[in-house]
């Protein structure tokens, strides 16, 4: 029987646990600082709002783990001995492994700024950074987001439902736009701005400032100019949280370096979730680090596998991904990049009259076939954007069966015509009609 010994409780450690045991006797055990639960990372700022309690956010009971033989260890891993398989911890004796898995999320990044280890300065990451979120609070009028991405919508509509100012300070000249195209970019900032928060585009701070007693008390900017602030938070972006396993034999990179089966260079070690980088991109419209929640379901499952004596690759399929912009919902399916490419793609881009829907469709120019969906403010099936980019769809088969995608609600305003009027106007010899047939089955 084996020790299977799992770092990181996050959502691709305890998959990789649950499967583990649904095909194995094994001992697995889990070990993690952060919380002594896994708990639903997406749901912190529920937490914060009001609309849901810690206790509800964990997905199972806390009988679970013993229920199914899960030992949970509640501490911080300071070393790994690769040589003789072996776990220093910082308050438990040392535990030995036969086969480790490193699933150690990420960190929010920091970039050297003076001040930036003041009280009152932080990301939103993990359950600490909530419980510093709520601490601080109580004590703050005005709150300076650096950063413009999805973490940080997520903080600034946290502080707005405490009634504390917010503003963001932004690098770029458009909210996102390292990963949206313009269009949809400006429809952002004009959102932002709507709901009353201050954007400040094109703008970088150099310092945080101390109130003189350790806590910031605002930020200078590149041009000269402070903002007054109680709380600083730092949303430009996570990365791989490996820094205990930088001078250690583990070959690492951004992240630690894995192949498609998840191996490190170390034997009977894997690295999973956040903190893997595949040496070669598991496929070609995904990234070598991959960062989102179902990235890292998927990684849990795919290793379990492996670890049960059937080897398995990763193999991802379609890239998708959804989020929230404070109330205009955002999902991206395939390969949609921040600057449409005139030689190779073919965009068709409609957008409603008070600028909050928007649809974009990407083809490849050679052949015609679906690349990639822009979705703002309307919502498609998922099985059928993954069908239709997966089968390489041709683009006249696209907008004939368009409606099939639509997964709004039943009274809910319907726009593929005005697509389809796009494609007939620009195509008049090759004209599409909606097609009535259901190819979905019960969709």
């Amino acid at each position: 029987m084996r020790n299977i010994v799992i770092i990181g409780n996050g959502i691709s450690g305890v998959t990789t646990a649950r499967h583990i045991r649904k095909h194995s006797d094994d001992n697995i055990t889990i070990i993690s600082s952060e919380t002594k639960h896994f708990f639903s990372r997406t749901a912190l700022m529920y937490i914060y709002m009001g609309h849901m309690k810690y206790e509800s956010t964990k997905p199972y009971e806390d009988w679970f783990w013993k229920k199914n033989r899960i030992d949970l260890v509640y501490d911080y891993v300071q070393k790994i001995d690769f040589r003789n398989k072996k776990l220093q911890l910082k308050q438990s004796n040392e535990l030995e492994y036969d086969v480790l898995v490193l699933a150690v999320g990420s960190k929010s990044n920091k970039f050297g700024w003076p001040g930036q280890e003041l009280e009152a300065v932080q990301g939103l990451y993990s359950y600490q950074d909530l419980e510093g979120m709520e601490k601080y609070s109580p004590t703050t009028k005005h709150a300076v987001i650096v950063g413009g991405g999805l973490i940080g919508i997520e903080m600034g509509e946290m502080f707005h439902t405490r009634n504390i100012e917010v503003t963001f300070v932004v690098r770029e000249s458009s909210f996102w736009n390292n990963v949206l195209p313009p269009e949809e970019s400006e429809m952002i900032n004009r959102h932002i701005r709507k709901h009353g928060f201050k954007l400040m585009l094109e703008s970088e701070i150099t310092e945080i400032l101390d109130d003189g007693n350790g806590r910031a008390k605002g930020v200078k900017l590149k041009d000269g100019e402070e903002l007054e602030a109680q709380f600083v938070g730092l949303t430009v972006g996570v990365s791989p949280n490996i820094d205990f396993l930088k001078e250690s034999e583990l070959e690492t990179g951004r992240g630690i370096k894995v192949n498609e089966y998840f191996e490190t260079n170390q034997p009977d070690v894997y690295a999973i979730g956040d903190c893997a980088e595949f040496e070669k991109a598991p496929a070609e419209d995904r990234r070598p680090i991959e960062q989102v929640w179902y990235t890292g379901r998927m990684h849990g499952e795919t290793l379990a596998n492996t670890i049960c004596g059937t080897k398995t690759a990763y193999k991802p399929g379609v890239w998708f991904n959804s989020a929230k912009f404070l109330d205009i919902e955002y999902q991206t399916y395939g390969q949609v990049g921040n600057q449409p490419d005139e030689e190779t793609e073919e965009h068709f881009y409609w957008e409603h009259e008070r600028g909050e829907k928007s649809i974009r469709l990407v083809f490849h120019k050679k052949d015609k076939t679906l690349k990639g969906v822009n979705l703002m403010g309307i919502r498609y099936r998922h099985e059928v954007c993954d069908k239709m980019i997966r089968d390489k769809w041709p683009m006249k088969k696209v907008f004939q069966n368009l409606k099939e995608a639509n997964f709004d609600p039943e009274f809910f305003k319907r726009y593929e015509d005005q697509l389809v009027g796009m494609h007939n106007e620009r195509y008049p010899n090759d004209k599409v009609k909606l097609s009535s047939q259901k190819l979905f089955g019960i969709f």
